[in-house]
């Protein structure tokens, strides 16, 4: 990092309640606000673990930074119902975030995999709350989308009758993109019981269709890395081409995904037109 600056203050824990969960964030830094959503079966201890994305670039360009746990998974509770867990219900629970947060003006939204599709949704339902997206490994989505539908399906299915030890052992030892292949990784953090709830959900859902997508007017940034097939380059090139203002960037070495943390914080403070205060409370 080597920059002499005096380091973010650590954050602070936060919990809201909404549709039947309790939903748990970590609040750092002081300014505009900035909201991350994550990626599935994952959390942000996790992700801390991983040390896959560094925050802390967006910290010191001075932006409140607010990340979150989904529901059903991390610190957060949820319930057994697969409708809890489709894009557009985690969409909902973004922005009744928000609505804890009190967030009067745009915001800044950053979501990777199931957290980009979350964010897609709630840009799409309330588009004047935010000011720019940053998407991080957009999933499979149209058209590749039923292969990975019928895998979770499945899988829910082998969670309920032989367990979530079976699955993952059944799973075996799943292609990994060479880029990240040194990254660590974890048992899902969802409890077993609600697992299948999360698979089926998340079979569900889908990105909003393009047509939708074409009409959103924030500057959008699109990070992905090369030969992952649950995060194929080609939902990347195709929110960039459908998204009116948007930027990609592909990986293609461990070294390359570490400047994420500056391009990120480089584009939600650049200079040039922002969108204003929204127009008023969401209805």
């Amino acid at each position: 990092m080597g920059t002499a600056e005096t380091p973010p203050a650590p954050a602070t824990e936060g919990r809201f309640r909404h549709r039947g969960a309790e939903l748990v964030y970590d609040d750092a830094g002081a300014g505009p606000l900035a909201v991350y959503a994550h990626g599935g079966f994952v959390s942000q201890a996790v992700e801390r673990r991983m040390d896959l994305f560094d925050w802390a670039p967006v910290l010191r360009a001075g932006r409140r930074l607010v990340r979150y746990d989904a529901r059903g998974h991390g610190r957060s509770t949820g319930r057994p119902l697969a409708a809890d867990y489709t894009y557009a219900s985690l969409a909902d629970d973004l922005l009744s975030l928000l609505d804890h947060l009190g967030a009067a003006d745009r915001v800044d939204a950053i979501g990777a995999s199931m957290g980009c599709g979350t964010c897609l949704h709630a840009a799409a339902r309330a588009p004047d709350r935010f000011s720019r997206l940053v998407l991080l490994l957009p999933p499979t989505a149209w058209a590749t989308r039923e292969a990975y539908a019928r895998a979770n399906r499945a899988a829910a299915d082998t969670v309920e009758r032989e367990g979530a030890a079976h699955w993952l052992a059944a799973r075996g030892d799943p292609h990994r993109p060479a880029v990240v292949a040194d990254v660590p990784e974890f048992p899902p953090t969802p409890p077993e019981p609600i697992l299948p709830s999360i698979l089926r959900g998340l079979a569900r859902s889908d990105l909003p269709p393009p047509a939708t997508l074409a009409a959103l007017r924030c500057p959008t940034l699109i990070l992905t890395w090369v030969g992952d097939r649950g995060h194929p380059v080609s939902t990347a090139t195709a929110l960039a081409g459908c998204l009116p203002d948007a930027e990609l960037h592909l990986s293609r070495t461990r070294a390359d995904v570490r400047t994420w943390g500056p391009r990120i914080a480089d584009f939600v403070t650049r200079s040039g037109p922002r969108p204003g205060p929204r127009p008023g409370p969401r209805g």
